[in-house]
């Protein structure tokens, strides 16, 4: 095997990291991998002489290096892509080919029928419809025995922009569902969807957080003017509670080189970063006051990922190579106590969860992928292998953007990820072990379906088995330590079904009993189109 060149100052590649994932499914046109750093042995028998073996080791502290944390966005989106379509192909050639589509799914159980949200609400009727076409008389008509139902569906007609308006904000804080659409976020009971407030910005909202301080505020990103060449530099604190705009201000360069492109919010606690191209810029929630921005000099954090209390960042490193650096921050004021130089040419793409630090990593020169799992101390700790094609189903627009994969979701001790949906074929979760970076265990979709993760609580997987046009989705809790499924939610089937199957790549969440579903972009044609679906009890 040959040795992988160590980055600048690191300790001696430690033994046993073993070789390389085997190479991408045949078909996509990807250049041969070349020496992977991260790939961990993942226990099959050793690759045929056709595959080239590699040995890897994730380096610890190190000066720093220009290069962006993340490839430039152009260059992200085929990044994602290539991730979704092949290259996040963990494991080795020892694995058998995932087939996906011919399990029959795990049996189901039906939550007991007294399991109800608090305040359940009466349907609203005729409030929208699908497709922009008339609505309909009973959101429920068409519901099965052992169904539940609709709650409510939000419709709005508004006429903007050729190009449409986004909506991709959604909030849940308390009995309030907030929702942003073009220059506004607006409040809706979740009860019953009637609207409860109404906050307006000056210019078009171009970035946000789904995250929210304890007290239910969070910070919203608009634009300082409504032509083409408006910058999306100012910020506003929303208290989604009480639902009014608490201060403004606009953030300032940091230096002459800080261009404020493509960006976006991370918030954890009392802080929020607006991270962009090449700085970023911290302030305090509850009051905005700025707590700290980049250094000028060294490794230079570009964007912050944020959760659990818990910053890091990804740095830019003026170097020869252009490396890049993680490193953790204090959310207060900034500073770091370890970073990890990651080798020539490696970026990272995406943070799928910040406690415990799991990385997607990306060489965009060679096209390879692996996902590590750093330690506290921000040396790798395991690296995820396993066989299939995963799809995080990670944005490329301008919320969250280094933590925004929809389905990849963790805990404490697993990360969960779905396997890629093809068509007419069932997919499957996998939960990988964080300590061994092995799958141990999978769910599958069953009957051509599709299931995704939303979120990990209290010792289980909550997951999404998405609508068909004749089937309503279900919300399904899955034990941590895998088992049998149980049915939270079974939408209803009819009238619901069409409409909820249409939804295109939409926010969802399942808070206290109820399920909601909204767009995350609106063709703005002035007739009415769907919003925001609520099922429940």
């Amino acid at each position: 095997m040959t040795e992988l060149p160590q980055p600048p100052n690191q300790p001696p590649t430690p033994s046993g990291y073993g070789h390389l994932p085997g190479p991408p499914q045949q078909g996509y046109g990807f250049a041969p991998q070349g020496e992977n750093p991260y790939a961990q042995q993942p226990g099959c028998p050793p690759q045929p002489p056709t595959v080239p073996q590699h040995q890897v080791g994730l380096g610890g502290t190190g000066p720093g290096g220009p290069g962006p944390g993340m490839p430039p966005k152009k260059k992200l989106i085929l990044v994602v892509a290539a991730s979704v379509a092949a290259v996040l192909v963990l494991g080795g050639v020892g694995y058998v080919a995932f087939s996906g589509g011919d399990k029959d799914p795990e049996p189901v159980a039906q939550e007991p029928a007294d399991a109800k949200p608090s305040g359940s609400p009466s349907v609203d009727k005729g409030d929208g419809n699908g497709d922009g076409g008339g609505a309909p008389t009973d959101l429920n008509a068409g519901r099965k025995q052992g169904e539940d139902k609709v709650l409510w569906l939000k419709t709005v007609k508004v006429d903007g922009p050729g190009a449409g308006l986004a909506s991709k904000g959604q909030w849940v804080v308390g009995d309030t569902v907030a929702k942003s659409v073009g220059k506004t976020v607006t409040g809706y009971a979740v009860a019953d969807g009637k609207e409860k407030w109404t906050v307006n910005f000056p210019a078009e909202i171009c970035g946000m957080t789904d995250r929210t301080t304890d007290d239910g505020k969070t910070v919203v990103m608009y634009r300082n003017g409504e032509t083409d060449t408006s910058d999306c530099n100012q910020i506003r604190m929303i208290d989604l509670k009480a639902g009014k705009e608490g201060w403004s201000k606009e953030v300032t360069k940091e230096s002459a080189f800080d261009i404020f492109l493509d960006p976006d919010l991370a918030l954890t606690g009392d802080t929020v970063t607006v991270n962009r191209l090449t700085r970023a810029t911290a302030f305090r929630v509850s009051t905005g006051d700025k707590l700290f921005a980049s250094p000028a000099e060294g490794c230079v954090p570009g964007r912050y990922a944020a959760g659990g209390g818990k910053l890091i960042a990804v740095a830019t490193c003026y170097d020869a190579d252009g490396t890049v650096e993680i490193q953790d921050a204090d959310p207060v004021t900034g500073k770091k106590t370890w970073t990890n130089r990651l080798p020539k040419g490696w970026k990272v793409n995406r943070v799928y969860s910040v406690d415990p630090i799991v990385l997607d990593l990306g060489n965009e020169t060679t096209k390879e992928h692996s996902i590590v799992v750093l330690g506290p101390d921000g040396q790798k700790r395991t690296t995820l292998t396993a066989e299939g094609n995963f799809s995080p189903e990670c944005s490329v627009s301008y919320d969250d953007d280094l933590q925004g994969c929809a389905t990849a979701v963790a805990d404490a001790g697993t990360l969960y990820l779905p396997t890629k949906a093809d068509l007419g074929k069932a997919n499957e979760i996998v939960a990988f072990d964080l300590a061994t970076g092995k799958a141990k265990w999978r769910v599958p979709a069953g009957e051509a379906r599709t299931i995704v993760p939303l979120k990990a609580a209290n010792g289980q997987l909550i997951a999404y088995r998405r609508a068909e046009t004749d089937q309503g989705g279900e919300v399904l809790s899955i034990p941590a330590a895998g088992g049998t499924p149980t049915a939270l939610l079974r939408h209803p089937s009819g009238v619901a079904a069409q409409i909820e199957s249409t939804f295109y790549s939409p926010k969802v969440d399942y808070v206290d009993g109820r399920f909601l579903i909204s767009t995350t972009r609106l063709t703005a044609q002035d007739k009415d189109e769907k919003l925001l679906m609520v099922f429940g009890k």
